[in-house]
């Protein structure tokens, strides 16, 4: 995800995250989108599923608290936490600077590059590119050439991209002046007018890209372009915990750390994606 949540009117919230003094974490209310799979979505009956349940739940029983989980909008997820209406954000969440001036972050428990879906029978398919990744924290020349090769292939495109996420800011900052971009609430919603041709490509994370292609639902796309990390799209997917609450984040960095060794989180990725996101 990955995704980067709005943090617009959050003047008035900022003065919660000043001196508070630690809690008594006997209950952790942990919210999510439900609407992101595999990272997280919603079934058929109304339960919340996916790879960051499975681990919040994990999460919850290694630092012995008990672990409520609820659903909430991606815009306004960054505003209720600092107001208060849960204590974590578990839901495809980047770590980014931007983000890092309002609220914490616990250590990154997955990393998954960025990459555009086009259908098959696109002529954006058949686009070749001059790199398999590009790391977009210091560019240098070969990496400015995949860059423009994407300006090349998509010049006049419309490119879906879901709202307030890293995707987003990747094409405002690097595609703005090539490509019309087109913004949606939720990823489903981006890949249904993908399907349909309403829009010609989509980004969004290799994670969410590749389990969807082996359904249904995405089997008419295929990826394009290099793999997309660093820079806008952030240092890996983490917790966000409000910045005063700083013995919460080392609860969650110790409970990481651990399934991170013990291969709890490898399992769970292979499971819900199919590949590892922590190497």
């Amino acid at each position: 995800m990955v995704r980067i949540a709005a943090i617009t009117a959050l003047a008035v919230t900022m003065g919660l995250a000043t001196g508070a003094a630690a809690k008594d974490w006997t209950t952790v209310r942990i919210a999510t989108e439900g609407a992101y799979p595999p990272w997280n979505s919603t079934d058929a009956s109304g339960q919340l599923i996916g790879f960051e349940i499975d681990l919040a739940n994990d999460l919850c029983r290694r630092m012995q608290v008990e672990c409520e989980i609820v659903a909430q909008d991606w815009e306004g997820i960054i505003p209720a936490l600092t107001a208060g209406k849960y204590d974590v954000i578990m839901a495809g969440m980047s770590i980014t600077d931007e983000r890092k001036e309002v609220i914490g972050f616990s250590n990154n428990y997955a990393k998954t590059p960025g990459y555009f879906a086009v259908l098959k029978d696109s002529d954006l398919a058949a686009y070749e590119y001059p790199l398999e990744a590009a790391d977009l924290d210091e560019i240098d020349a070969d990496e400015q050439a995949a860059i423009d090769s994407l300006k090349e292939a998509l010049d006049g495109a419309t490119v879906g991209v879901q709202v307030a996420t890293t995707h987003a800011n990747f094409l405002a900052e690097h595609l703005g002046d090539t490509v019309e971009i087109r913004s949606y609430d939720t990823q489903e919603n981006l890949d249904l007018d993908l399907q349909a041709g309403r829009v010609d490509a989509a980004l969004a994370s290799a994670s969410y890209w590749y389990p969807l292609m082996e359904t249904e639902k995405g089997a008419d796309f295929t990826l394009i372009g290099p793999a997309l990390n660093g820079g806008p799209f952030g240092a890996g997917v983490g917790a966000g915990i409000r910045q005063e609450d700083t013995d919460l984040v080392e609860m969650f960095n110790k409970a990481i750390a651990e399934a991170e060794a013990d291969g709890t989180i490898n399992r769970l990725a292979q499971q819900w994606f199919g590949f590892d996101v922590v190497s």
